[in-house]
């Protein structure tokens, strides 16, 4: 049991890692249309709402791909 967490857990750093270098390769990622992007004259806030939810949709397929029994 121990075994396979630490297998996971080395498999979610590597994926995390490869996207972590990825990213300035993408900057479509938390621009896509929908994104909250609200800016004023003291402040800006910014929500990635679609991004957030693409980002949910993936990871729902690829976990339920691993953990089906």
């Amino acid at each position: 049991m121990i075994g396979k967490a630490l297998i996971l857990a080395g498999i979610v750093l590597v994926l995390a890692g490869i996207v972590m270098l990825a990213l300035p390769k993408m900057p479509w990622i938390g621009r896509l249309p929908g994104d909250v992007n609200l800016q004023g004259r003291n402040f800006s806030f910014h929500f990635p709402v679609v991004t957030c939810l693409i980002l949910s949709i993936v990871l729902t397929i690829v976990l339920n791909l691993f953990f089906r029994k």
